[in-house]
């Protein structure tokens, strides 16, 4: 079985120094560490060649800490390795209804129709009464909003993207 090498001596570089000064003048801002305090470990912070040496520097505070300190979830030993910066993808199917008809029927019928056509309920009983109740001058929100539906899409009462 091959040796994993421990995390804690893994190398650190600028950019991990930064981030451990910059969350450190976060701490002191707040009033968590005094001066002389967040000099010497700003100070140690930049002279600090590994992880072990940074994690002392935040041992005592609260959160936030630098992201590469956390503890690190460890898989069963038959699971495939998965890396910190891999994500699940989540695909969202598109909905049924159409952005180009949303926008048009805001456009046209500016009583939130659109809205209702796209199942938002709420906003579209709220855009009729400010059309109801502002005698007419209400009608600029739901325009708007149909633009706003032909220009970028929108998505439907379950959060699906509006189809092209």
């Amino acid at each position: 079985m091959a040796q994993h090498p421990d995390p804690e001596e893994t190398r650190v570089g600028t950019a991990e120094r930064e981030e451990a000064a910059r969350l450190l003048a976060d701490h002191y801002s707040q009033g968590r560490i005094t001066q002389d305090e967040y000099e010497s470990r700003v100070l140690a912070a930049y002279e600090a060649m590994t992880r072990r040496e940074l994690r002392p520097l935040f041992q005592d505070l609260p959160a936030p800490h630098p992201v590469y300190l956390a503890p690190r979830f460890e898989p069963p030993p038959f699971a495939q390795p998965v890396h910190a910066y891999q994500q699940q993808a989540v695909v969202m199917p598109y909905s049924p209804k159409s952005k180009i008809a949303a926008g048009v029927l805001q456009i046209v019928l500016p009583f939130g129709i659109g809205r209702f056509y796209t199942g938002h309920v709420g906003l579209a009983f709220a855009q009729l009464a400010v059309v109801v109740f502002s005698c007419g001058i209400g009608v600029v929100w739901p325009m708007v909003d149909g633009i706003v539906l032909l220009a970028n899409g929108g998505t439907d009462a379950q959060g699906r993207r509006l189809r092209d």
